[in-house]
């Protein structure tokens, strides 16, 4: 394993992170990958699981200050390839130009390797800090951030500072995401064969109604500056065995993003008064939106050191104090930050990341080497001013 103060890379840890396979599991076989360098350079580790091989890692360097550890975060679980052929092996990381192709590679494991980069060259060349870090590095973020809410045990009751999260954002700085809320609304009926519809109850009919309930559902929430207005989508819909039954069964799934001032126990139960007696509504996702003012001290200095390092607004990136043409940006996408950021009592929270949002989940994703550089840099910047070295 390489010293960390001597060699090493951000574009090496990306490489080693990528080969390691972390599709819906096998998060704990990339944690071994980033722990003993985190040891190494100082920082105490510790992992909580939420299922056997799926843990969540929390390292501390320096901590106990008056002034609380500054949370950098990200998530190593990966999505599936998807049915197309790649051109590059998704597990090797090849570097092609300035680009490094790689499942992982934009979402989310650049970050993670820029992340765990920038902490250690804090942490090994640091002198006197006023405070420390505190590394999260999380499973299951993908399906729900199950390995966030798994690591609450290890975090409850510890002072902390903001908190960075280096998911996708092409290095600009957004102030907040979405919050998702994904529902299965369940239509049962009564079966009997088809040439006597009569004497059932079809559960497909029920659920027909239930969806065109949510499509001619209407928000009541305002649009949000950044965010704009809430959505809703049907994404799935499945019902009934077989053609010449009556189908006692049916079932949809339904992608609802909120903004801010949303709260998902109402909404829901105002979908419920929609839909009736046809389908019952069952959550799957429950996570809130996730907001920091701009002109927050802390988000501001990270906007600065950002538009610093990258040269500008580059990729849609960031200029006039962290907001791009005047506006302040946010991410449609959720982040763990629906979970750490109210458990670490509602702490300023941004997202800057290397990889490009629209590459997330893509066959032949990839991320832009430079960005990785950038992304280092930026948040090595931002944790030394925290720190005070």
């Amino acid at each position: 394993m390489p010293s960390p103060t001597r060699s090493l890379d951000v574009l090496t840890l990306t490489r080693d992170l990528v080969a390691v396979n972390t599709i819906d599991a096998g998060e704990n076989a990339a944690l071994d990958v980033v722990a003993p360098l985190l040891s190494e350079a100082g920082f105490t580790v510790e992992v909580a699981e939420h299922e056997p091989g799926r843990g969540t890692l929390v390292a501390e360097w320096n901590t106990g200050h008056d002034t609380p550890p500054l949370c950098l975060s990200g998530h190593v679980d990966t999505v599936p390839l998807g049915e197309a052929d790649w051109s590059h092996d998704p597990f090797h990381a090849d570097p092609d130009g300035d680009r490094l192709y790689g499942r992982g590679t934009t979402d989310m494991k650049g970050g993670v390797a820029a992340i765990v980069c920038a902490a250690i060259g804090v942490a090994t060349a640091a002198h006197a800090p006023r405070a420390g870090l505190r590394l999260v590095l999380t499973a299951a973020e993908e399906t729900g951030s199950h390995g966030a809410r798994g690591a609450l045990d290890v975090l409850d009751g510890r002072p902390s500072g903001p908190l960075l999260i280096a998911e996708p954002t092409d290095n600009a700085v957004f102030h907040g995401h979405k919050g998702a809320l994904w529902l299965a609304a369940r239509a049962t009926g009564v079966t009997a064969h088809g040439s006597m519809p009569h004497l059932g109850e079809n559960a497909v009919y029920k659920l027909a109604r239930a969806v065109r309930a949510f499509e001619e559902f209407t928000f009541s929430a305002q649009e949000h500056p950044a965010m704009g207005g809430p959505t809703l989508n049907v994404g799935t819909i499945r019902g009934g065995l077989n053609t010449n039954s009556v189908p006692d069964s049916a079932v949809a799934t339904v992608d609802i993003r909120t903004v801010p001032g949303q709260d998902h126990a109402t909404l829901t139960e105002m979908l419920r008064a929609r839909v009736g007696d046809d389908a019952a509504l069952e959550a799957l996702i429950d996570l809130p939106a996730v907001w920091t003012d701009p002109a927050d001290e802390w988000a501001a200095s990270v906007a600065a050191i950002a538009t610093d390092v990258t040269g500008g607004p580059q990729g849609g990136g960031v200029q006039d104090g962290g907001v791009q043409g005047g506006a302040p940006r946010a991410a449609t996408y959720f982040t763990d930050a629906s979970v750490l950021t109210p458990a670490l009592g509602g702490v300023p929270t941004v997202v800057c990341g290397p990889g490009r949002p629209e590459l997330a989940h893509v066959t032949d994703e990839w991320v832009s080497i430079a960005r990785l550089r950038e992304s280092e840099e930026i948040i090595r910047r931002v944790a030394a001013a925290w720190c005070g070295v």
